[in-house]
């Protein structure tokens, strides 16, 4: 297996195992790739959930410019349920399962069609 398909397997395994949902692995697979290379450097992998900057740029780059949403309160209530899901005191918040989690609530999968 490659790096990536080990990161999308240990992405796989947060989802079912920290957020209790199953992934679909296309759409998961499909994140994951339009993450880049940020994936692969140990800073830029992880979200900081308590770093209202870092959650800015997530809300920013990912969900306005990305999924293509307007900027509304809605987009940072998302993302602290997605946190919340995912566990505040996590401390390894990975970006393509938050990126994922944040996809399927706004129901953007077709972005990644």
């Amino acid at each position: 297996m490659s790096k990536r398909d080990d990161l999308i397997a240990k992405y796989a395994d947060d989802l079912k195992t920290k957020c209790g949902m199953t992934p679909d692995m296309d759409l998961l697979t499909k994140v994951t790739i339009g993450c880049g290379p940020a994936i692969y450097n140990a800073d830029s992998a992880v979200v900081a959930g308590s770093d209202k900057g870092e959650l800015e740029t997530v809300k920013n780059n990912f969900l306005i410019k990305k999924l293509g949403l307007a900027d509304t309160p809605a987009l940072m209530d998302a993302i602290n349920a997605v946190i919340d899901t995912y566990g505040r005191s996590e401390r390894n918040k990975y970006r393509a399962v938050i990126y994922y989690m944040l996809t399927k609530h706004f129901g953007k999968e077709a972005v990644y069609g």
